[in-house]
């Protein structure tokens, strides 16, 4: 995070100035989206100021238990003096919230793939988690921390770092996370509802995915299609989390996950073992991500985005073991 004062500086002066403010996430939703919006949201609507919550594809269902989520729509409506994204490491990202907005004032992320896309861009890719940055900088920028608002930026950290398990992990995130723990958050909960409970349409969607799941030369890989999500009755456009069921089978580098979207779109996500970047596989098809894990949004049938994935992600991890020795 480069020039951080003056970059917090010119954060201080647009809140300062803006009385309405439109707050977005990304598409196709996680827990450090949705912790990160309501965690900066619940407290901006705290300090008086009037504050819009939009996610394109509404809130999970793991993390509905969070305060405020009620008041997060899909599409924003009205005028607005400021529009700030987060978690979002480029513009495709934010979906349909730009509202006749040109470029979005105000960026805060903490992807390495991110593209710098707003007047003000906070990205700090050593974060854990974007709600790692915003409890940082919060009260940094005199935003008090409410009790709904440290459960949601907790809830930010434990889902994108998997419970603390991540190979991202710092001691400094650990602290952040005890610091909202101290503000009477129940982190159990959060624990069971985001990373332990499953729904009876998530597993019968995994089960479909787990049915064609298949392996190759330190590859492990599933496809999800939309008739199997239709049969499912699952609810989302996202692939359950099976990827990361994926990513714990032993003796893996790279586990994909293809998620058909359309009949001509298809959602991949990659996650890594430790000294693989699939970042860079991401960025190839236009995506992003980290090192460990990155997904990206590819246009054609899912046979043949398959074929061109699984070839890409081979070769890039043939290199990867070439320049470790």
């Amino acid at each position: 995070m480069n020039n951080g004062a003056e970059i917090l500086k010119s954060i201080s002066a647009l809140l300062h100035d803006s009385r309405r403010i439109l707050i977005a996430a990304h598409i196709r939703p996680d827990g450090d989206a949705i912790g990160s919006l309501l965690g900066l949201g619940l407290a901006l609507q705290s300090a008086g100021k009037q504050v819009q919550m939009v996610s394109a594809d509404g809130v999970p269902n793991a993390y509905q238990f969070l305060v405020g989520t009620d008041q997060i729509v899909p599409s924003p409506s009205g005028n607005f003096d400021s529009m700030i994204t987060l978690d979002c490491s480029d513009i495709k990202r934010v979906g349909n919230a730009l509202n006749g907005f040109a470029r979005p004032d105000l960026n805060i992320d903490h992807h390495l793939t991110n593209e710098n896309f707003a007047k003000i861009n906070l990205v700090d890719a050593k974060a854990v988690a974007t709600s790692e940055i915003l409890a940082v900088i919060m009260p940094q920028l005199g935003i008090k921390i409410t009790q709904p608002a440290a459960a949601a930026l907790l809830t930010g950290i434990v889902t994108d770092t998997l419970g603390f398990r991540t190979s991202n992990m710092t001691s400094n995130a650990l602290r952040i996370a005890a610091d909202l723990f101290e503000f009477g958050v129940d982190l159990p909960e959060i624990y069971q509802r985001t990373l332990v409970e499953h729904s009876f349409e998530a597993i019968g969607y995994w089960a479909a995915g787990l049915s064609r799941l298949k392996r190759s030369d330190g590859l492990v890989w599933a496809v999800m299609t939309s008739e199997d999500r239709k049969i499912a009755h699952y609810p989302g456009r996202d692939d359950a989390d099976l990827i990361t069921v994926l990513s714990s089978i032993t003796g893996i580098d790279i586990a994909i996950v293809f998620v058909e979207q359309s009949h001509e779109r298809v959602k991949v996500s990659w996650r890594a073992r430790p000294g693989f970047d699939v970042s860079r596989i991401a960025v190839s098809f236009g995506g992003g991500g980290h090192a460990a894990a990155a997904g990206a949004e590819l246009h054609g049938a899912i046979s043949e985005v398959q074929e061109r994935v699984l070839r890409a992600t081979q070769l890039i991890r043939e290199g990867t073991i070439l320049e470790n020795g």
